[in-house]
């Protein structure tokens, strides 16, 4: 696989109501993209850590990024990564949802979380 082709090492830097995207060149953090925050809580979310979605399962968390080939999604377990041309509609950075698919589509559902039943970490 030439460097071109190669995923890029990203992560996503929310901080004082802004959203960063920086990709790892030679071992430092480079900011590619700042934007609105949104809903997305403060934090760092890896999207080079995400492992791709078994689509037998269901899965509920926060869409943290999405980017030309997948929607990221921060789950109690871990970030997981689902293909972008697999959903009809793209879901909206910081929402919480809920993921399953069907025939090979990815059918999403809006999760309404109690003040006392939170996702974490």
């Amino acid at each position: 696989m030439s460097q071109d082709t190669a995923p890029k090492k990203q992560r996503i830097l929310v901080m004082n109501g802004q959203r960063l995207i920086q990709t790892d060149e030679d071992g430092k953090w480079v900011t590619q993209k700042v934007g609105k925050a949104g809903s997305l809580k403060p934090g760092i979310y890896a999207a080079y850590m995400a492992t791709d979605a078994d689509k037998a399962l269901q899965h509920t968390g926060i869409v943290f990024h999405i980017d030309e080939r997948y929607v990221y999604l921060q789950e109690p377990h871990g970030n997981t990564r689902h293909p972008l041309k697999a959903f009809d509609a793209v879901p909206e950075n910081g929402k919480t949802i809920c993921i399953t698919y069907e025939a090979g589509r990815a059918l999403t559902t809006a999760v309404v979380l109690s003040p006392t039943h939170k996702l974490t970490r």
